[in-house]
């Protein structure tokens, strides 16, 4: 676009414009405007007649027509290529196109011509001839170069799409390197051959990038397969393959500590947590298979890390492995506190001493204590069970643990409401015939007729005792003695101890020692029958007798299977 906005644009000059008149740079007269002031010098013009167009230049009758400044669309100035068929290197062009003849009217003058409503969109035939002579001269430019410097035409491989520029000034935009190879198709040593054409190039890097993308989608999928297999194999195993287990007897040294209550599969658990099987599911199914799931206590156990569920369960019932304290049934109270005194490395008598001054904080039923002849308050309350005793803890801790282990057991089987059905006044009375029970009674399936004998003898209407129990285990108890030979019935009848059943008719105070579970169920539920005497000749016979002759009978066995043992 020139000065003033004047140019060849899709609008001609403006009446109103200031400079209209003004021929400006061609070097015309100033010209006032034909609406008003000085009439414009016109310059020759010749008369209208039918004229001859060759290629957008007027001319009559072979002459050049004169340039019309005012005109767009009109004839230049000079022709920059000396003529039709030639360059503009002055050097005729064969392949230039003869223009054709077309007869059409000449413009009309400046003064009387309209401005036109509306221009051609494209542009004029003089600027596609030049057009197309240039494109001729390119092409006679490129055949004339050497075979490896030829570009085709119309590639286009430089920021501004200049194809002509030379290859090696050709700045080529950087390959992503994930589609790049080892070959440089621009670099001749590469290729020796120099730049491939676009369509061969293009051809071969969709080639690569085609198997590169294969590549990659099958690397997805692969790793997708795998993903979905492995998630698959654990959600199988999880749910129907065998539970999580460590092989061996495991290594180093680790103790644990299992609480009092806990169920086979928290006992697992409490192991997996330590590191010493590799699953509590492991655990339980090894305890039930091998039967011994009932045999497991409570208890702090010396164990290894990674062992195999059976080799833990095979240390645990081994008594090596346990650092708890055992309490066996029917032991004594004085017998549970050197128990104590010897776990935690303190002097003789000890726990005893605690025990006789604290007894009322260590968490006792209302419903004991209820005879001021009792021995000692925690008979009967230390219930026999395998204690976590660890070497820091102190007695008064251990021996309200036994406490409230006993407490559950009586609450489970309802000690109160159990003497009420036997007629007797406590439940104090139900758990010292338990005691009684346990100390009488060598072998647990005689239990429950050992309990009848002494609720039998209990009868004040009953002829053979008399209301008197008579048993040694009580006399021992009163002598802290254990011994089958307690001396003559008439020496017993003279010991003077409310614990002396030979003497006093009834119950003792209280438990003579600490019942397990199979002597209390026998107490509660005791067998039928009439017998107020038994006496045990091996582990698989016991002899009951109901009268005092029958019994005498059962004795002379007796003395002959002590005589044959001897022997």
């Amino acid at each position: 676009m020139t000065e003033y906005g004047r140019g060849y644009g899709s609008e001609p000059w403006h009446p109103e414009d200031p400079l209209y008149g003004d021929q400006g740079s061609y070097g015309g007269q100033p010209q006032q405007s034909q609406w008003g002031g000085q009439q414009a010098q016109s310059a020759p013009y010749p008369q209208q007649h039918p004229q001859e167009q060759y290629d957008g230049r007027w001319d009559t009758q072979g002459g050049q027509q004169p340039y019309d400044p005012y005109d767009p669309y009109g004839q230049q100035p000079a022709d920059p290529y000396g003529g039709l068929g030639t360059d503009y290197y002055g050097s005729q062009d064969a392949y230039a196109q003869q223009p054709q003849r077309v007869q059409q009217q000449a413009p009309p003058h400046p003064q009387q011509r309209q401005v036109p409503q509306q221009q051609q969109p494209y542009p004029s035939q003089q600027f596609e001839q030049q057009q197309y002579e240039q494109r001729q001269y390119d092409q006679r430019q490129y055949e004339q170069r050497p075979y490896e410097q030829r570009v085709e035409p119309g590639f286009d491989d430089t920021a501004e799409g200049d194809w002509r520029v030379e290859p090696e000034r050709r700045e080529r935009e950087p390959e992503h390197a994930f589609f790049a190879d080892g070959v440089d198709d621009d670099d001749p040593d590469d290729n020796p051959r120099g730049r491939r054409s676009d369509r061969e190039r293009r051809g071969k890097k969709n080639k690569r990038r085609s198997g590169r993308a294969c590549l990659v989608i099958t690397l997805v999928f692969a790793g997708v397969v795998g993903t979905v297999g492995y998630f698959g194999y654990d959600f199988f195993m999880s749910h129907f393959g065998p539970a999580p287990d460590y092989e061996g007897e495991g290594s180093g040294d680790v103790q644990v500590e299992i609480e009092p209550g806990s169920s086979i599969m928290q006992m697992g658990l409490t192991l997996k947590k330590a590191g010493v099987v590799k699953s509590a599911d492991a655990f339980s199914e090894a305890a039930v298979d091998s039967k011994n799931d009932k045999s497991l206590q409570p208890g702090t156990y010396s164990l290894r890390k990674h062992m195999s569920a059976a080799a833990a369960i095979e240390l645990m019932l081994d008594p090596k492995s346990r650092n708890g304290l055992t309490v066996r049934e029917g032991l004594r109270a004085g017998a549970v506190y050197e128990l104590i005194d010897q776990r935690l490395k303190l002097k003789k008598g000890t726990t005893k001493q605690i025990a006789r001054k604290d007894f009322k904080k260590l968490g006792l039923p209302s419903w004991a204590n209820n005879s001021a002849n009792i021995k000692d308050p925690l008979e009967g309350f230390l219930y026999p069970s395998t204690y976590s005793v660890g070497g820091k803890a102190k007695p008064e801790t251990v021996l309200k643990e036994m406490v409230a282990r006993a407490n559950q057991v009586y609450e489970k089987y309802d000690l109160q409401g159990n003497a009420r059905k036997l007629q007797l006044d406590s439940p104090m009375q139900l758990l010292t015939v338990a005691s009684l029970t346990q100390a009488e009674g060598k072998y647990k399936h005689d239990f429950v007729k050992v309990a009848r004998v002494v609720y039998n003898r209990l009868k004040p209407n009953n002829t053979e005792t008399y209301g008197l129990l008579d048993f040694d285990s009580t006399v021992n108890y009163a002598k802290t003695e254990s011994t089958l030979d307690t001396g003559s019935v008439d020496d017993l009848r003279k010991f003077n101890d409310p614990y002396n059943t030979y003497k006093f008719k009834g119950l003792p105070p209280g438990p003579i020692g600490n019942p397990g579970e199979v002597a209390l169920k026998s107490a509660i539920n005791p067998a039928k029958g009439n017998w107020y005497y038994f006496v045990s000749i091996n582990p698989e016979k016991t002899l009951f007798a109901a009268t005092n002759e029958e019994h005498e009978r059962n004795r002379r066995i007796y003395e002959k299977e002590r005589e044959k043992a001897k022997q």
